[in-house]
């Protein structure tokens, strides 16, 4: 089974199991396609992770993959001169890491030939494909955007993106003959192209010539990283998130909180919701103090996850909304799929662009997006997420993994910028508490906390919940589109090995299953 949010790129997957791939094949095969097909959240500039469950005779066992990467060695506060981090252009690039996490994952997990898995975008990309609705309002959205900035490093991605007599509507057909040849040299080399040939040459050229920090250096450099994947309990079940640099461990204590609590029954229960946002709160505050790249800074994660502290920030909840006096989320662009085999392997993955097409740099002759991860440093003096050379950012993106009694549930994640946290708990006591099945743990209605005491939600919460949350103290936004409220997909997989999907109905997903 491959769930993702194009319905092409779940085929893809689909593809690859058919042919005897295994779950990391599959992901791997997504991932790819989707750089091609919904280059408007992620690109082959992207960073990723991923949660890997290998099955084996004792039940399994969950290990995770970072393959996010770090600063330049020559992007430091100081090189700023004392300028904000932008959101575009070449100063807020950080080394991608999709690529490699691609090569790295296969490596451990793959069954069948690298390049095989790359097929259905390399084939995307030459042959193109029509654009899915959902996809192509975020396109037609970026063009707009796009539209305001100025310099000579933004007018490859109109020729790429916008080419002439392309017009970003649903059925639109588009294709990138540049991003085909790019991911032909990715397959042919195992991912290293990328980082120590042809592209890695283009991408050092194109950032010396427009006064970049990136350079050929920074990516021959980089590594992925597979690190223990860090886990809370809430009803029985083991949730499991990836430790920081991500943002996982935000989810996880708002479900410490919450696994104290009496929550009322009914997903749309005022006092239940209410409860639901005051832990969410709670939980980003200890985020945004300590979330950052572990090999620079002391994160401490055990004390976060302890009962103890638990406990101190559940006194804090009381009847009435609080302001955390912590930034609020923004926005994102994220793709996430998840991945079953016939053999009990699955895989959680997430690949980011962050903001959209992120950067808005594509380095010409490559069709590579650029992804703008260093926008989520901090310039504060002594924060543990200060922009440091070799350090990489506090990342948004989060796959999710649910087990119960070391066996494993699956896979599931909610892409788009800091609301994944909050839906990673929504989906979890959707599935837990209010016992629904997959489809509906996704469909159920959304709430957002955005900034102090003010909330989105979506509009099918109805008037009594919009009432009492605002009686009271939150300041409630009725919205009635779901783009903001984040895009899921799930596998489960019963005790009887039947595995049981579910596809984001706000975005053009699709749960593919053989």
């Amino acid at each position: 089974m491959v769930a993702t949010s194009q319905p092409l790129a779940a085929q893809a997957g689909l593809f690859i199991l058919r042919e005897g791939g295994s779950a990391a094949d599959a992901a791997i095969a997504t991932a790819a396609a989707l750089t091609v097909l919904e280059p408007t959240s992620n690109g082959i500039g992207s960073d990723a992770f991923a949660l890997s469950w290998q099955a084996d005779g004792n039940g399994g066992e969950l290990s995770g993959l970072n393959a996010s990467g770090a600063a330049p060695a020559r992007l430091t506060p100081e090189s700023l001169g004392g300028g904000p981090i932008p959101r575009h252009g070449w100063t807020p690039v950080t080394v991608p890491g999709a690529v490699r996490g691609w090569a790295d994952l296969h490596a451990r997990q793959g069954k069948l030939p690298f390049a095989t898995l790359l097929a259905p975008a390399i084939h995307y990309a030459r042959q193109g494909y029509p654009l899915s609705p959902e996809v192509a309002r975020h396109w037609a959205r970026a063009a707009r955007s796009y539209a305001a900035l100025s310099g000579p490093e933004f007018a490859e991605w109109f020729k790429v993106f916008m080419p002439v007599g392309f017009t970003p509507t649903p059925g639109a057909v588009w294709a990138s003959e540049d991003h085909a040849r790019t991911l032909e040299r990715i397959a042919d080399s195992q991912g290293a192209d990328f980082y120590d040939g042809e592209t890695a040459r283009a991408i050092h050229a194109a950032s010396q010539q427009a006064g970049g920090f990136l350079s050929a250096d920074d990516l021959a450099a980089h590594a992925s990283e597979w690190v223990a994947p860090i886990s809370a309990q809430y009803k029985g079940h083991d949730v499991w998130e990836i430790p920081p640099n991500g943002q996982g461990l935000t989810a996880l204590i708002a479900l410490n909180i919450l696994n104290g609590l009496d929550l009322p029954p009914g997903r749309d229960d005022p006092r239940s919701l209410h409860l639901q946002i005051e832990a969410i709160k709670l939980a980003f505050v200890d985020a945004h103090r300590h979330i950052a790249d572990p090999r620079h800074a002391e994160v401490p994660v055990d004390r976060l996850l302890s009962s103890a502290h638990a406990e101190e920030l559940r006194a804090l909840i009381s009847d009435a909304a609080r302001d955390p006096q912590t930034p609020g989320p923004g926005s994102g662009g994220t793709v996430y799929l998840a991945t079953a085999d016939g053999q009990g392997n699955m895989v959680s993955f997430i690949q980011s662009n962050y903001m959209g097409f992120g950067s808005g740099v594509v380095v010409p002759g490559t069709g590579v997006a650029l992804h703008n991860r260093g926008h989520n440093f901090t310039l504060e003096a002594g924060h543990p997420n200060r922009l440091a050379a070799g350090k990489r950012p506090y990342h948004t993106i989060i796959p999710g993994f649910l087990t119960h009694q070391g066996r494993a549930v699956g896979p599931f994640g909610v892409m788009g910028g800091f609301m994944q946290p909050q839906g990673h708990v929504q989906v979890i006591l959707n599935t837990l508490l209010g016992h629904l099945n997959p489809q509906a743990a996704i469909d159920a209605p959304r709430w957002q906390w955005l900034t102090g005491q003010e909330i989105e939600v979506e509009y099918d919460f109805g008037e009594r919940a919009v009432r009492e949350l605002s009686r009271m103290g939150h300041t409630v936004r009725v919205q009635t589109e779901g783009a903001s409220f984040g895009r899921a997909q799930i596998i489960w997989r019963t005790p009887e090995g039947v595995l049981i999907g579910g596809s984001e109905s706000r975005a053009d997903g699709q749960v593919a299953a053989f």
